[in-house]
């Protein structure tokens, strides 16, 4: 675990070149001491090497249902030591790279590390009507007709294990026979029970066989049953009461893990398909979160089994509706962050929390918007808005330099080599990368049908690259408007009245804030601002080969509609406070799981070694909370920049 935990972005400020020279001396010789004694603490190169890799998932959004795009399409983890991987880097992005470039606060900025532990960063779930999701109730709902527990134990794991073959047609057996040892009615009872309910789209009935009683399994019509009983349109529909609505709702607690990941696992031990399951966003993998979930015909009592047999996860807070949840429904999400070791004077931390409650951050797309690589995604949406597919595939599959895993570096020197893809697919092991499926669908489709080969991969990942463009377009835009005009209402500007963007006349300018500010992300059905910020994005667009005022593409699917964006945002509930501590592996603060299970809060020293400035502060929808914390700590959030600060000294 600790190994783990070790795992941080350090976001530190550059320091000169000598100082930067004889830290890394001091620092070279202490990993190579500890590496060869074996390290009382365990953190060998390995450690490091974990370290960095996980530094790629450090940049959180606050979650809506674009950013799970990013996660799907981000690039794939390195393979290598710390030094190929801190030189690979160099090729990635910075923040400048994509048009992060101002700030709004005139406060000196300084030094901390964010996600030392995972647990120092921790996200709960606004929710549509506006309260914030805590975990803080195992309890079932009663209900008669719910299965009792016994169900859950009453079959043998390897009665499991054939009734999940039989169940997914894994054996050429038509039936499963359960020998029934303890004969009573109420024991029978419990059998068809537990078969039905722990594995859909099987019956039961009872034989007699040779004087012994025996429950047996069967499919009641065959896998066409199965097919149907297995989706989120036509559940299974006996053993659900009437009076019960149809999708229980419930708290997911989860660690170290991202949203998708969770479900997959909830839905193996469950045995479901994940679409039975809906949210209303994503989180992201290297933190704490806490949000709703509902799934479609499955009990409370069944769900809180899990909590007995699953790590890193907990669900309680339980409760049967009538509607499922949708993306997007959120209002927000309320973050609780830790970043330890801070530099920052007493004044300085003052200054800039007041700063980011009063003024705000500008709300950039922040860098996992543009993945982690040489190729940036948003490249790959121009060459898509360009029409040019050649483009297209030569991004997505060209070698590159750059942290990626092994398999991927081979299929892309394969591909180079032979434009074969099924020679470039046989490097792949993991087929459902965006490689694996371009590839798969080039060979479907030939060389010469690349937009139908590119349409094999899901429509949302596809997606994921034009909003990308957009997004590169948007915060190179804000930059300049703030160079421009700083941070104040000017005519010319857009406003949104309801849904309706705006201009701000002259005669009404006094009358909005910064605050007010919209503008625009390129597309055929947005205006734009009427000042010079209107014509530097025609001027970026040309310089892209496109037409601003043709945003239509000849693929419905491509053509950019656009939409508004508040450029500056001010963080609601925000608190701070500044906490000494000595031992960089203890929570400075509780959490959801802690209070249930009474855990206190360790007592921390008034005078200790390190100093931590833990925050909280809650985010509307399709904001990053690292923008945020990037204001307060005036520092460039790559990851090209955070690698190149925490892997200098093993050059």
């Amino acid at each position: 675990m600790e190994a783990v935990e070790m795992n941080s972005v350090s976001l530190k400020r550059p320091h000169s070149e000598d100082d930067v020279a004889s830290a890394d001396e001091i620092k070279r010789q202490k990993i190579l001491e500890k590496s060869k004694a074996g390290s009382d603490s365990g953190q060998s190169i390995e450690t490091v090497t974990e370290q960095l890799k996980d530094i790629k998932s450090e940049m959180i959004p606050n979650d809506e249902s674009e950013e799970q795009e990013e996660e799907d399409l981000g690039d794939s983890d390195e393979d290598g030591d710390p030094e190929s991987f801190a030189d690979m880097m160099k090729h990635g992005l910075t923040e400048s790279d994509v048009g992060i470039t101002k700030f709004v606060s005139s406060h000196k900025g300084f030094s901390g590390i964010l996600k030392e532990r995972y647990s120092d960063f921790v996200v709960h779930e606004i929710g549509k009507d506006g309260r914030v999701s805590h975990l803080d109730d195992f309890s079932v709902p009663v209900d008669d007709e719910d299965p009792s527990e016994e169900t859950f134990t009453v079959l043998s794991d390897e009665d499991k294990q054939r009734l999940e073959e039989l169940q997914l047609f894994k054996n050429k057996e038509a039936s499963v026979a359960i020998e029934v040892i303890e004969d009573t009615k109420e024991k029978r009872t419990i059998i068809h029970q537990a078969v039905k309910s722990l594995f859909p789209g099987l019956e039961t009935k009872t034989e007699d066989r040779d004087g012994k009683k025996y429950i047996i399994a069967y499919h009641a019509a065959g896998k066409k049953a199965l097919a149907k009983v297995r989706t989120a349109t036509d559940p299974r529909k006996h053993s659900w009461p009437k009076s019960r609505g149809s999708y229980c709702h419930f708290v997911l607690y989860k660690e170290n893990k991202d949203t998708m990941d969770a479900i997959n696992v909830l839905s193996k031990f469950l045995r479901v398909k994940p679409n039975i399951f809906s949210y209303m966003g994503t989180k992201d993998k290297r933190a704490i979160t806490v949000q709703e979930i509902a799934v479609l015909r499955i009990t409370a009592q069944r769900l809180a089994h899990l909590n007995k047999c699953l790590m890193n996860f907990k669900l309680g807070n339980f409760s049967y509706k009538n509607h499922p949840l949708k993306l997007g429904e959120l209002q927000g999400n309320h973050f609780t962050v830790v970043l330890r070791n801070i530099t920052g004077t007493d004044d300085q931390i003052e200054q800039a929390m007041h700063s980011l409650r009063e003024i705000g951050f500008i709300n950039y797309y922040g860098m996992q918007r543009f993945g982690t690589t040489a190729v940036p995604t948003y490249q790959i949406g121009r060459a898509i808005l360009q029409n040019n597919w050649n483009e297209v595939m030569d991004l997505i599959l060209k070698p590159r330099p750059g942290a990626e895993k092994g398999y991927l570096v081979k299929c892309r020197e394969e591909w180079a080599k032979t434009k074969d893809p099924a020679a470039a697919l046989k490097k792949l092991p993991v087929k459902r990368c965006v490689e694996g499926q371009l590839l798969r669908g080039l060979l479907k489709y030939g060389m010469k049908n690349i937009i139908s080969a590119f349409g094999i991969i899901p429509r949302n990942n596809r997606l994921m690259y034009i909003h990308s463009y957009q997004s590169y377009v948007w915060n190179n835009m804000v930059s300049k408007r703030i160079e421009e005009y700083g941070l104040r209402a000017v005519p010319g500007d857009l406003i949104l009245k309801g849904a309706t963007a705006v201009h701000i006349e002259e005669g009404d300018v006094d009358n909005y804030t910064i605050h007010d500010v919209v503008m625009p992300l390129p597309g055929f059905d947005v205006i734009y601002p009427k000042h010079k910020i209107g014509e530097a994005y025609k001027e970026m667009l040309v310089a892209d080969n496109l037409d601003i005022n043709n945003m239509r593409h000849k693929i419905r699917d491509y053509s950019l509609s656009g939409a508004y964006r508040k450029i500056i945002i001010r963080p609601q509930n925000v608190n701070w406070e500044v906490v000494a501590y000595d031992d960089p592996k203890i929570p400075l603060f509780t959490t959801d799981l802690d209070k249930l299970e009474g855990k206190p809060l360790p007592v921390l020293p008034t005078d200790g070694k390190f100093r931590a400035l833990k925050m909280e502060f809650s985010l509307p929808p399709s904001t990053y909370a690292t923008m945020a914390i990037r204001e307060v700590l005036k520092m460039d959030t790559s990851i090209k920049n955070q690698t190149q600060l925490n892997t200098t000294w093993l050059r």
